[in-house]
C-alpha cells in the first residue's frame, strides 16, 4: 500500500480524522441551508394564519367576532402548534 510506507501512522491518522471532522462540517453547513430552503418553501405554501383571516371566517359563519374573539383564536392556534 503506497500511503502506508509514504506517511506514518501517525500523519494518516491525523489526515483520516481530519478528514472525517471535514466531512461533519461540510454537511452541517450543506443541511443546513436544505433546510433553510425547505422551512421557507413551507411558510411560502402555508402561511400563518393572521387576525384578518380569523375575522372572515367568522364573518362566513354569520357571526360577527368581537376582538376577544380573535384573540381568543390566535392564542388556542399558537397553542396548538406547541
Amino acid at each position: 500500500m503506497i500511503l502506508a510506507s509514504t506517511f506514518s501512522s501517525g500523519a494518516l491518522a491525523g489526515m483520516l480524522i481530519g478528514v472525517i471532522i471535514g466531512a461533519i462540517i461540510i454537511g452541517i453547513i450543506i443541511g443546513f441551508f436544505i433546510t433553510r430552503a425547505m422551512v421557507r418553501k413551507q411558510i411560502k405554501d402555508n402561511p400563518p394564519v393572521t387576525e384578518k383571516q380569523i375575522r372572515a371566517m367568522y364573518m362566513s359563519m354569520g357571526r360577527k367576532p368581537s376582538e376577544a374573539d380573535i384573540k381568543r383564536t390566535m392564542r388556542s392556534m399558537q397553542q396548538a402548534k406547541k
